[in-house]
């Protein structure tokens, strides 16, 4: 009896060896499993690394500013930027423009403003932007924390993942960032011209004259891997982001294995789920225990309705070739029982607090 054990243990190594070599994707690096908090960690390291350099910031619509003209408490005041662009200053025939201008630049046109006017000679104006609003940065779907980020500098994709707190358990692998048509804009502030200075009667006429519809805006969408931003460290995806942009991270399937594998848990396989199947978390999870009852595993699914469904899986029909592999989906359960389990069937709810509480979620990389 002791040598037909020994032959069934070799056995069984053997085949999961050669499984383990089947299931390895052709001309890939290694499959590397980390958990969504090493990949958080690294998130967060990766950006204070890639930190952009602090620069001016530049006024934008609905900035509130704070102007402030010395031993002139009339025009001292606090102002939204409108949604043109612009702020009305007391006694000043036309409306200022502000978007595009830095604080230096907002000061200077103020000043020269006033004292082209007659309003008063040598002002000495301060301007400072008291509140950013013009440079929202939206983060949604599979993060920690979806919000809405005010850029007040230059910031790259990772910074702003980093500040939504990291991905979530279920972040799939592809991040996709939608922004405006940003043609007809540029980075740099504009000059002040003589226009701007002197309050023309043509300017005011115009001034006053409704702003036309503008068209709708066009936008550009942007998709980036994030395993080659994060594995493969390719700083040329950690794209700098502006203001207006949508950065969604989009939900993946989780397939769970419990049971009598080496090890348990929930895997997030975004580029393989349509093709996963119960040989290929197997794999993922370690492979079957000496313990477990392979000829009684179950699938635990959810119907479209929400309704849970078994399906009875004989793996060792599976391993052996005797029966067709079975495709999973996404959210499905994979259970093996263990040879001393009362039952091969767990109620779905017992499994599922087991999932809630403690089991690992494993993120599926290459190196």
């Amino acid at each position: 009896m002791q040598p037909v054990r020994l032959g069934a243990r070799i056995w069984c190594f053997v085949a999961s060896a050669l499984l383990l070599l089947v299931l390895a994707p052709p001309n890939r690096a290694q499959t590397v499993l980390e958990t969504p908090q090493q990949t958080n960690d690294k998130i967060k390291t990766l950006s204070a690394s890639a930190r952009s350099a602090p620069r001016e910031y530049v006024i934008g619509r609905g900035d509130l500013l704070s102007v402030e003209v010395f031993d002139v408490p009339e025009f001292t005041r606090e102002i939204r930027v409108s949604q043109t662009g612009t702020i009305g200053l007391p006694l000043v025939p036309v409306r200022l423009q502000m978007s595009g201008l830095t604080e230096l630049q907002a000061q200077q046109k103020i000043a020269e403003v006033l004292e082209a006017n007659g309003l008063i000679s040598h002002p000495e104006v301060t301007v400072n932007v008291k509140e950013k609003k013009s440079k929202p940065i939206t983060i949604v779907g599979a993060v920690t924390r979806p919000m809405v980020y005010e850029a007040d500098r230059p910031v790259t994709l990772l910074e702003v993942l980093a500040e939504a707190g990291g991905i979530a358990n279920d972040a799939g692998d592809s991040v996709i960032i939608t922004r405006p048509d940003q043609t007809t804009q540029s980075n740099e502030p504009p000059e002040i011209s003589p226009q701007d200075v002197v309050g023309a009667p043509a300017q005011a006429a115009a001034a006053s004259t409704p702003p036309a519809i503008e068209p709708p805006v066009l936008t550009n969408t942007i998709t980036v891997n994030l395993n080659d931003l994060l594995e493969v460290g390719d700083a040329r995806n950690n794209i700098p982001l502006m203001g207006g942009d949508i950065v969604t991270i989009p939900h993946a399937g989780i397939v769970y294995v419990l049971g009598a594998v080496a090890r348990p848990g929930g895997f997030v396989v975004t580029n393989d789920r349509a093709q996963l199947s119960t040989l290929k978390a197997l794999a993922l999870a370690g492979g079957l225990n000496a313990t477990a009852r392979k000829n009684e595993a179950v699938i635990i699914r959810k119907d479209q309705a929400g309704q849970q469904h078994q399906v009875i899986v004989d793996l060792g029909k599976v391993l052996k070739q005797e029966t067709e592999d079975v495709k999973l989906q996404a959210s499905d359960i994979l259970y093996v029982p263990q040879s001393g389990a009362k039952a091969a069937l767990l109620k779905a709810a017992e499994i599922g607090l087991g999932i809630g509480t403690a089991v690992a979620i494993f993120r599926i990389g290459q190196r």
